[in-house]
């Protein structure tokens, strides 16, 4: 089939290649602010992949323009982080066409929610099938521009949801063969609420604050970077996580547990689970404290989690504090900015059973 990969970042470009290494006709699609992979994969012809995968890819198409990208695509993915999602989906709004299926990876709160609004769809409109995945299929760096290591592809527990509910079959069948770690989820409230970036970056990224600024994020950034007192705050935000999903009736896993499922952790506790997980051995921690560990995890992702909270009538302390000692230390408000709310995915005048029902 044709599909068309949005966003060429890490993300984007494995799925690029890993979709063109089964044999479909694969465009990659980036603005050309973030085009450099895109003008190497150009030069290249295709995608050169070591560690999980490996070997060369050739692509259909690899460009800025989106109509070309789209045309005649059976399925789109929307590679990115979560300051991503409404730019690609006002890029591809105009050339989307009844039958087209479309996933957000990772739906980093909302994703699909959010594709629809900015799309100018209903999200009851069932002539385009959005969906979302609770994570990426895989740990993976571009080493040089077009060129990919993949250092992990995950095989379970990657969750997967459609808007509305009705799609997600269709979803399923499209990605599975390439994804077989996909699993059918039962909303994107489901997606969205197994994302655990927002539990784990800002906890680890706060409480190493001053290590970070002052070494530059020479250190290793769970190995020496989760200690116990850490833990507890990991463990405590993860915990009104897991009480937001069961006000909403969704089923999630607490962070150590899925991190053990998909081969990340060897064992379910908050602290030594993460410091000597072999999925997390030798990541560096960031080079700043302005980084999307906390402009993306707190600004679209907690923040969002907070204002569901809210509605459903469930307590974060952990949450809100988190929130605000992340403002403070970048001296922005993250609450006011609002990059992702309820009333940003025209979803503020619903009631709690009509968010569940989503």
């Amino acid at each position: 089939m044709r599909v068309a990969v949005l966003g060429a970042g890490n993300g984007g470009v494995a799925s690029a290649f890993d979709f063109a290494a089964h044999g479909h006709e694969v465009a990659l699609y980036a603005t050309p602010e973030f085009g450099t992979n895109v003008v190497a994969v150009v030069e290249a012809g295709g995608i050169a992949a070591s560690g999980d995968l490996e070997g060369f890819a050739a692509l259909r198409y690899a460009g800025h323009d989106a109509g070309e990208a789209l045309d005649g695509a059976e399925l789109v993915l929307v590679v990115g982080p979560a300051y991503s999602t409404e730019p690609l989906a006002a890029a591809a709004a105009p050339h989307l066409t009844e039958g087209m299926a479309v996933l957000i990876c990772p739906g980093s709160c909302a994703g699909a929610i959010a594709f629809k609004r900015t799309a100018g769809l209903e999200l009851d409109d069932e002539r385009y099938v959005v969906g979302e995945t609770s994570t990426l299929p895989y740990a993976v760096r571009v080493t040089e521009p077009g060129v990919i290591n993949v250092f992990l592809k995950l095989t379970t527990d990657v969750y997967l949801a459609a808007l509305p509910r009705a799609g997600t079959d269709r979803l399923y069948d499209l990605v599975r063969d390439v994804w077989p770690a996909v699993e059918k989820a039962e909303s994107v409230f489901q997606t969205t609420l197994q994302n655990g970036n927002p539990v784990i970056h800002p906890a680890v990224t706060l409480l190493n604050a001053g290590l970070l600024e002052r070494t530059g994020g020479d250190f290793l950034f769970y190995e020496e970077g989760v200690t116990e007192g850490v833990g507890r705050l990991i463990e405590a935000v993860d915990d009104e996580r897991l009480a937001i999903a069961a006000a909403l009736g969704v089923t999630v896993l607490s962070e150590p547990a899925i991190g053990m499922k998909q081969g990340y952790m060897l064992e379910h506790n908050y602290s030594t689970g993460y410091s000597t997980a072999p999925g997390f051995l030798g990541i560096k921690a960031q080079s700043q404290l302005d980084h999307r560990y906390l402009t993306e995890d707190v600004g679209y992702g907690l923040i969002f989690f907070t204002e569901l909270a809210a509605r459903l009538g469930v307590p974060t302390p952990a949450m809100e504090a988190v929130v605000t000692i992340a403002s403070v230390v970048l001296a922005r408000d993250f609450r006011a900015e609002g990059a992702r709310t309820l009333a940003t995915l025209g979803l503020d005048g619903l009631s709690p059973e009509e968010l569940a029902a989503i």
